[in-house]
């Protein structure tokens, strides 16, 4: 399980904040991130765009990019998160999309996930993961690699955005 307490810590300390941007998980990272007291010092908000028509609309996702490779591609992490940092005023954008399942979506199988974490000045650190078993365990594993993804960012940028 993720450490989201740690992660709020640190966006404490670095006086930073976060907005998630999520399709497949629905709003449980929101829902793993607000979990915890005190949050609000830290968690923005975010988006769950779980139609392919709202990542562009309300995220800003290239139409075009989706066109040509429908929502579950890295890039289409990448501009969520960019998206979502931006609409929010956050300084760490998240964003996750992919196939839970139980059809593949875009040409992509069931357990291919993007995550993405937009920083200051724009920089995208992102993952693409190949999770296996039920729609719910893909779900859940996403929440953590992705809290997981955000917490190494953090912890490169340490010092940077104190102030």
């Amino acid at each position: 399980m993720a450490d989201v307490a740690g992660v709020l810590t640190m966006l404490v300390r670095q006086g930073a904040t976060v907005a998630v941007a999520e399709s497949l998980t629905g709003g449980l990272i929101g829902a793993a991130i607000t979990s915890v007291s005190g949050s609000s010092r830290a968690f923005r908000g975010g988006v769950i765009s779980y139609a392919t028509d709202l990542k562009h609309e309300l995220l800003g996702v290239p139409a075009e990019l989706l066109a040509r490779e429908g929502a579950v591609h890295p890039e289409v992490a990448a501009a969520m998160a960019a998206g979502v940092a931006r609409l929010c005023g956050a300084t760490y954008g998240l964003a996750v999309t992919g196939v839970a399942g139980p059809e593949p979506q875009d040409g992509r199988g069931v357990g291919t996930v993007h995550v993405a974490v937009c920083g200051p000045g724009g920089q995208i650190s992102a993952r693409e993961l190949s999770l296996k078993g039920s729609r719910e365990r893909i779900r859940v594993e996403t929440v953590d690699e992705a809290v997981d993804l955000l917490a190494g960012v953090l912890k490169a940028n340490k010092g940077e955005h104190s102030g």
